[in-house]
């Protein structure tokens, strides 16, 4: 196969690419979360039709049964280091690339967040505890003791920023995009929700390299509208955010990802009323932010928005594509009237 080393991954994102300009307007996200291929059954993940392709090229509706026959990874131990390794390095380049015929140019960032399981979670916060009896120690049979593990929906989230809505469509209809690249996320992917986001910046990122987020998946709470809850979000919660010392101190960036679409059918993604993302220079910082006296404030505030089947979870950052330098806090608009 022809390589061009010319043409390498690095080439789409600053210092290497010429940065197109800042903007303080809201941009539009396609807020792809993703779940990887594996062998765990339907009634534990939900699965895509047409994905999990087999190494003939077809989908795998039960892997399950069929996990040998996996394109990406037929080994089950090894196939999470190999789903993260090929989003990163093959499937990522690949989503930047313009092939004969096909342009990127209104991608104006493209994010990778990889859920990092040894971060902080909803099902399972910090502080980490260790095992003491009334005496102050360990176990001496820790093999009695070990914790369930509680897996996140979700292992993932393509952060895909556009200036218009038209441009989303104007992108994926290529036929790049159309057929290799969804028959690509195919081989990655179990399922992919397809949701379209309106983007507020309440702190803006100083490098948008930052090496850690810190993911909330919101769903509104009991007796709120859709639109309420985004309101509240935005208008109430944000600026307790922003203002609280432990913000200050930690957070490196902060955004709200306000659903108000699809590109398709998407009857998983549709459930999702918002996504919170705050990004941290390291994973202990996510973790003294999670404790900290300030932080309490903010989840006691977040608790009366939000539902059951909300969750969170700590991501690695990958920048892929940025063309948007420097990053510009988003112009808030006035709240409106609801009833």
């Amino acid at each position: 196969m022809p390589t061009d080393f010319n043409r390498a991954d690095n080439l789409h994102r600053p210092p290497m690419v010429q940065p197109i300009g800042a903007t303080a307007k809201p941009l539009i996200v396609t807020g792809t979360f993703v779940s990887r291929v594996d062998d765990t059954p339907r009634s534990e993940r939900p699965l895509d039709a047409g994905s999990s392709t087999s190494k003939r090229g077809h989908g795998i509706h039960f892997p399950n049964w069929r996990s040998g026959s996996l394109a990406l990874e037929d080994r089950p131990n090894l196939a999470y280091e190999h789903w993260q390794e090929y989003w990163r390095k093959v499937h990522g380049p690949k989503f930047a690339w313009d092939e004969p015929g096909s342009s990127g140019a209104l991608v104006l960032r493209y994010d990778q967040l990889h859920r990092i399981a040894s971060g902080p979670s909803n099902f399972f916060p910090p502080p980490y505890r260790a095992m003491i009896d009334d005496s102050g120690k360990l176990p001496s049979a820790p093999h009695r003791c070990v914790p369930a593990y509680q897996r996140p929906r979700w292992d993932g989230l393509a952060y895909i920023t556009y200036a218009e809505r038209d441009d989303i469509d104007t992108t994926l209809e290529q036929e790049k995009f159309a057929e290799r690249i969804i028959a690509d996320e195919q081989v990655a992917f179990r399922m992919v929700s397809r949701e379209v986001a309106r983007e507020y910046i309440l702190i803006p990122s100083a490098q948008h390299r930052d090496a850690i987020s810190l993911v909330k998946i919101h769903l509104r709470a009991d007796g709120l509208t859709r639109e309420q809850f985004q309101q509240r979000l935005l208008h109430e919660h944000a600026p307790l955010v922003v203002a609280n010392p432990a913000t200050r101190q930690f957070v490196r960036r902060y955004a709200q990802l306000h659903n108000i679409g699809s590109t398709q059918k998407d009857p998983e993604g549709k459930k999702i009323d918002a996504v919170s993302i705050f990004a941290f220079a390291s994973m202990n910082d996510v973790e003294d932010y999670l404790v900290s006296e300030g932080y309490a404030a903010i989840a006691a505030s977040e608790q009366t928005l939000t539902g059951e089947g909300s969750e969170w979870w700590t991501a690695l950052n990958y920048s892929v594509i940025n063309r948007l330098m420097p990053e510009l806090a988003t112009e808030i608009p006035p709240t409106t009237s609801i009833t």
